[in-house]
Formats: structure tokens, C-alpha cells, sequence
């Protein structure tokens, strides 16, 4: 067996499983001669590119190839590790690196501290505990309404461009001002979305506390395939190995299924509902189930997946699968996002199931009066579509509604911490008839009052100092008199020596006799 390769040959010397290859097709490769191995077994060629066992028969076992360099049929292979693994470290945080973990950035090498399983297995149920603590996403409309507690699995919906990548940024934005680490997948991306979204994170310091994994959709299949799992493998390691408190975004999970869907139906796989595999669920639960809190160390891994929903059908395969097994959803609504809201989040069809633990008494009674007022201004909306004279509590309720809107409507670039949040949807939802209140100015001086709530006795009285920042009195317009109506006379002066009598009043006419009426016969 000659090959230039050492760590090849040394790996062959060892006595691994050899195999020889039968037959390519594009990235499957064929290889007789290399069982007994496990699945997902990592598997080095003679040249020294690589590839993991897909599948396992009883005449060849069938490679996913990981390399660009043309194989050929007669090439030798072996086993170099019994599962497939990845580059781990904390020296990733801050960086850009590839799904084989180069670095991407240009910033040099990366040193690893060990490698972690790409396929590992989630958790058990005795080693997890209960979620309690909220996450800060930053954004009003998610930590006021549908908030997520650490250590949640919290998928996000939408349709294409509807602001789930947007969103996602926000909350990735908002981690540099609290002690957890970003781990953000992007899954079979153009470049011009990887540049959009590096960019906002540099500009903005979330790059600092976030770990970007890369894959574009110009890259091999099995590289979009595996993107997820290696992300997982880097959050993981940081989570259980480091006890660091992490967030991993897959961005997004629509095209992680197509790429398992290509290469089930090149290998050969019966196709099952939309031409997917009988395993897709398993697929995208093994990946989701990692994350969690864990028993021995309370640190938690938070699991956000994004999911396409075309023309916002909720209904479709990939969509009900991801909502099973996650612990809410997020989903945004078009007609939301073209009417101006941003974040455009569906308040009728968003769910979380567990977020609620985190919230305290105040934001659960603010989430449900904002809820509660929003339901009442869109069927206030809809009467007013009819052009008629609203009642004055359907006006109300417009003009609070707005209010609302537009103070859950944050650009890409805003964040608010929790007691902001609390602030303003307070002063919102506390306002009387006779009062405006400009929101905007509102947001200006949103974070610096914030910042005066060191304790709970003293959101009251930055509560008051707030209000008078933003909310103007309304005075009320006089009705003008209707012509013709006398105008009552202007009432005496007090030191006014003069005082007119009360008006007599008239003395009503005496009775006059009734005539006596000489009835025909009366007298004879």
C-alpha cells in the first residue's frame, strides 16, 4: 500500500478496518471491505480526504464524502474514528469557521481543546432539571408577550422575507450585555446573507459573545447536511465541558431538510410525505432534544430553530413536525409585516409553553392586559372598516391599540432590557382619555431610566419621572352654541349692590262660569 500519507499509513499499521473503493457517484462513495464500522464512522482516503458512513450492508458500506478533490474507484480507506467528531474549544467564541472548523474570518488559526461527537446523544430525562430563568432577547413583543426561559426549545415560522433572521440578530445582539454565548448556524446561505448578517453583529459588539458556522448553498450537500449537528457539537461542548449558559440558532431548518431529502433520494432511500425521508423526524427531534438544562450544573442550552413557512401555511409537513417538538413557536405574519410592524408577531397564532415560569407578577399582568387590548383593537379594526360612527369604547381601543403597536415595533438594531420593557407597556396601558403620549420620545429615554431601577422599591418613582418625560394633558375643545339659542345671562358680580327681584310669578286666570246649556224639553 504505498501512500505519502503518514497519518494514513499509521492508521493502517494500527490495524483499522481497510476498505477498497467499488464504485462513486458524485459525494457517495462505495467501499468494500471496511465492516465491521458504525454508522457515522469518520473515514480517511489514501489523498487524506475524509467522509462518514452513511449507511451499512452486507456488500459495501456507503461513504458521504467530505472533501472537493476527485476520488477514484480502487482508492483504499479506512477507519479513523468510530464516530464522527468536530473541533471544539472556547477559542471559537468571536469567530467565523467553516462546517470543518477552518476559520473564515481571517483572523489566523483556531486552537481546539478537544474534539465532541457531531451525532451525540441528547441528555437523559434524570439528568435534566426544570427551566425557571427568562431569556432576554432584547425585543419588547417576545419578552413582554411570548417569552422563552433558558434551557427552551422555541421555534420561529414565517414566510420569506417576513424578519425571522432579523429577529433572531436582535436577540443574538442583545447577549453581549448578558453571560450567555451565541452559536449561530446558517444553513445553505447565500453570501450576501452571511455578509448582512456579519456585518450587524460587528457593527453592533454581538460578535463578541457568538460563534458563526457557515455553510452556503454552494457547497456540498452532505456540508449543509452536517452544518446543524457540528453547531450542536460546539454548543454542547461549551454547555456540559465549560458550564457556560449557551444559544444555538439554526438558520434555517427548511433547508437543512432539503438537503436530507437530495441525498436520501440519491442514495436510494424510498421516499415518504413530500418526497422526504421516513426518518426526517428523527432527524430534526435528535437535533432539537440536545438542548435543555442539565441536573449537575443548572446551565442550560437553548435551542432556536427557524422554519420556512411558504405563503405562512403553519400546516405543512416541516412546520407541524418542528412545533411538535419544541416547546412554542414564534410565527410571523405578513400582513403584520406590511402594515409596519417589526417584529412582525402573530399575537393570535404565537405560543410558549414553558416561557411563562420566567415572568414575575407584573409582567404577567401586563402581558395579559396588552393581550387582552390587542384582541379588543383588531375587532375594533374591523368595524371601522365599515366607515360608521365607532362607540367611544371602540375608539378607545383603537387609539390603544396603536399605542401599542408602535411601542412593540423596534428596528434591527434596538434592544430594551426587561424593566424597560416593563416601563413602557406600563405608562402605555395606564393612560387616561385625556393624555397623548409621544413614543418615540418614550424609547429615547426608555434605557437611561431604566438603568435607575436598582431595586423594586424604586420602579415607582421611575415610573412617575418617566411619565412626565412623555405624556402630554389634552385640552378639551368648547362646543360652540347652535344659532339661535338665547345665551343665558352672565351671573351678578358678588359686591354688586343692586339685586334684582325673583320674577313674579303669573297668576293663572280665574275660571270663567260655564254657561248654563237649556237642553229642548227642560221647561214646559
Amino acid at each position: 500500500m504505498n501512500s505519502d500519507n503518514k497519518h494514513f499509513n499509521r492508521l493502517v499499521d494500527a490495524g483499522n478496518p481497510v476498505g477498497e473503493i467499488v464504485a462513486i457517484d458524485r459525494f457517495l462513495v462505495k467501499v468494500r471491505g471496511l465492516q465491521p464500522c458504525n454508522v457515522n464512522a469518520l473515514i480517511m482516503f489514501e489523498d487524506g480526504s475524509k467522509g462518514f458512513v452513511q449507511d451499512v450492508s452486507a456488500q459495501y458500506v456507503l461513504v458521504l464524502y467530505l472533501g472537493v478533490d476527485n476520488l477514484s474507484v480502487g482508492m483504499v480507506a479506512v477507519v479513523q474514528h468510530n464516530e464522527l467528531v468536530s473541533k471544539v474549544g472556547k477559542d471559537f467564541i468571536g469567530r467565523v469557521i467553516s462546517v470543518t472548523g477552518e476559520p473564515l474570518d481571517d483572523k489566523g488559526p483556531i486552537a481546539a481543546d478537544t474534539v465532541w461527537p457531531v451525532f451525540n446523544k441528547a441528555p437523559l430525562l434524570y439528568e435534566r432539571k426544570l427551566l425557571e430563568d427568562q431569556l432576554e432577547s432584547g425585543v419588547t413583543a417576545i419578552d413582554a408577550l411570548f417569552p422563552i426561559v433558558r434551557g427552551q426549545r422555541m421555534a420561529l415560522l414565517g414566510d420569506s422575507k417576513s424578519g425571522k433572521s432579523t429577529l433572531v440578530t436582535q436577540l443574538t445582539i442583545n447577549q453581549k450585555n448578558t453571560d450567555q454565548v451565541v452559536v449561530y448556524c446558517l444553513i445553505a446561505k447565500r453570501k450576501s446573507e452571511v455578509n448582512t448578517l456579519l456585518s450587524r453583529l460587528e457593527a453592533n459588539g454581538g460578535m463578541d459573545k457568538a460563534i458563526v458556522v457557515v455553510s452556503t448553498m454552494f457547497e456540498s450537500l452532505i456540508l449543509n447536511y452536517l452544518a446543524p449537528y457540528v453547531a450542536a457539537s460546539l454548543a454542547e461542548y461549551l454547555w456540559q465541558k465549560c458550564n457556560q449558559d449557551t444559544i444555538i440558532i439554526y438558520d434555517d431548518l427548511t433547508s437543512h431538510a432539503h438537503a436530507v431529502r437530495e441525498i436520501a433520494l440519491l442514495s436510494g432511500v424510498s421516499p415518504g410525505r413530500d418526497s422526504y425521508p421516513g426518518n426526517m423526524f428523527y432527524a430534526h427531534s435528535s437535533l432539537l432534544e440536545r438542548a435543555g438544562r442539565l441536573e449537575s450544573s443548572g446551565k442550560c442550552l437553548t435551542c432556536i430553530p427557524l422554519i420556512h413557512a411558504a405563503n405562512g401555511d403553519i400546516t405543512a409537513y416541516l412546520p407541524t413536525n418542528i412545533m411538535s417538538i419544541t416547546d412554542g413557536q414564534w410565527i410571523l405574519d405578513m400582513q403584520s409585516f406590511r402594515s409596519g410592524v417589526r417584529p412582525a408577531v402573530s399575537m393570535g397564532l404565537s405560543v410558549t409553553r414553558a416561557g411563562g415560569v420566567g415572568h414575575n407578577k407584573r409582567q404577567k399582568d401586563l402581558a395579559a392586559q396588552t393581550l387582552k387590548l390587542l384582541a379588543t383593537y383588531r375587532e375594533a379594526e374591523e368595524f371601522a372598516h365599515f366607515g360608521s360612527e365607532l362607540a367611544a369604547e371602540a375608539t378607545r381601543a383603537l387609539v390603544t391599540g396603536k399605542r401599542i403597536l408602535s411601542a412593540l415595533t423596534q428596528s434591527p438594531t434596538d434592544t430594551f432590557s426587561l424593566i424597560a420593557q416593563q416601563l413602557m407597556l406600563d405608562i402605555i396601558l395606564g393612560l387616561e382619555d385625556d393624555v397623548d403620549i409621544d413614543v418615540s420620545n418614550l424609547k429615547l429615554n426608555l434605557m437611561e431610566y431604566a438603568a435607575q431601577v436598582t431595586k423594586e422599591e424604586d420602579y415607582e418613582t421611575v415610573l412617575e419621572r418617566l411619565k412626565a418625560t412623555c405624556i402630554t394633558r389634552i385640552k378639551k375643545p368648547t362646543v360652540p352654541a347652535a344659532p339661535g339659542t338665547p345665551v343665558a345671562a352672565a351671573p351678578p358680580a358678588p359686591d354688586s349692590k343692586k339685586t334684582k327681584e325673583p320674577p313674579k310669578e303669573p297668576t293663572p286666570p280665574a275660571d270663567k262660569p260655564k254657561k248654563e246649556v237649556a237642553t229642548a224639553g227642560a221647561k214646559k
